[in-house]
């Protein structure tokens, strides 16, 4: 590893304890919301399966009856308003370019959650509360945005991906050091389908022993076709040659995964996270498919709503419909909810 980065990972790591250290002493102020607030974010740069998990836990929220609401900063998206709000409704679509791929991505998903979209998560939250009478907020991304207090933080470790100091910014993808696990409340180890979840297991029991990790994987829910945005089952494509292609923080996870699914891959592209699409992409894929002998195209669902407005080809092309499910799902349910009466309890 370059040594310029290896020292600069070392005084970022410094930086990001003595950070998080100043808010847990209340050198630095948090601002509290009215309703209790849930934490889902992450140690590193994407790609761990976040976004899935908070339709997971909105879910959880909605079936209790919560009225949740989703704060977002909206990675990405264009300039425009400070503040965004999408109503619930069972119609909305909104730009990603305006609101970002992964609030937008969300906005189909979960139609009866409010979501604001803003910089300043405290702001989005104040709104979502008087507007739509929100009793509890989804945080998203949120286990480095300290400026907002949360009443439970949940994080989301890859188990595909490392999980070391020597990984820290800008060496590599790592956000804070490892012992920022203690300020986690439950962890939840994704993608366990694709790999040995017994080294992350052991560096989260030694962190936080507290916090026994649970354990969650991807599921392959259905396709949407491109055209029709009807929803199809995987097996429409069985022993078909298809070209995958996505902008994630992951690649090689999805690559990986369609294959695990029974797709049978004769071409990966990968762009960057967060990717927009322009016609000239989207006419390489084409032509590239063509050429690897395939006339179908899969991609995710983030990357779906990236296509340029309107596109359409010859080709058959997918979006795969992604669900998380934890394999302790009773007892996740049974800590989340506990700490979230306890928490309303002490509201009344």
């Amino acid at each position: 590893m370059n040594l310029l980065l290896s020292s600069l990972a070392v005084i970022y790591g410094r930086a990001s304890s003595a950070r998080s250290a100043a808010y847990q002493r209340g050198w630095l102020k948090r601002r509290h919301l009215n309703r209790p607030v849930v934490s889902i974010g992450n140690l590193t740069v994407g790609g761990t399966g976040k976004t899935p998990l908070v339709a997971f836990v909105a879910r959880l929220l909605l079936k209790r009856g919560f009225k949740p609401s989703i704060l977002t900063r909206g990675y990405r998206r264009n300039r425009g308003p400070s503040l965004v709000v999408l109503e619930p409704s069972s119609s909305r679509s909104p730009d990603p370019r305006e609101v970002g791929d992964e609030p937008a991505l969300l906005a189909t998903s979960l139609p009866e959650v409010p979501i604001a979209v803003c910089a300043d998560r405290y702001r989005g939250g104040l709104v979502a509360e008087e507007r739509f009478q929100v009793n509890v907020h989804l945080l998203d991304d949120g286990f480095q945005h300290l400026t907002l207090a949360r009443d439970v933080d949940i994080v989301a470790l890859d188990v595909t991906q490392e999980l070391s100091d020597r990984a820290l910014l800008p060496a590599g993808r790592q956000r804070e050091p490892v012992g920022a696990l203690r300020r986690a409340h439950l962890v939840v180890l994704t993608r366990v389908e694709l790999g040995n979840a017994e080294r992350l297991e052991q560096v989260v029991r030694v962190r936080h022993p507290d916090a026994p990790p649970f354990h969650g994987r991807t599921r392959l829910r259905a396709l949407r076709n491109f055209s029709s945005g009807q929803e199809v089952l995987p097996e429409t494509l069985e022993d078909r040659p298809v070209c995958a292609f996505c902008g994630v923080g992951n690649p090689r996870a999805f690559f990986r995964n369609l294959r695990q699914w029974g797709f049978h891959i004769v071409g990966e592209y990968a762009f960057p996270d967060h990717h927009v699409y322009s016609e000239r992409d989207v006419a390489s894929l084409v032509l590239s498919a063509r050429d690897a002998g395939a006339l179908t195209l899969i991609t995710t669902e983030k990357d779906f709503v990236n296509l340029p407005a309107g596109w359409r080809t010859d080709l058959n092309a997918y979006a795969c419909i992604i669900e998380t499910e934890i394999e302790e799902q009773e007892a996740f349910e049974q800590e989340l909810f506990a700490r979230l009466a306890t928490l309303l309890k002490t509201n009344e």
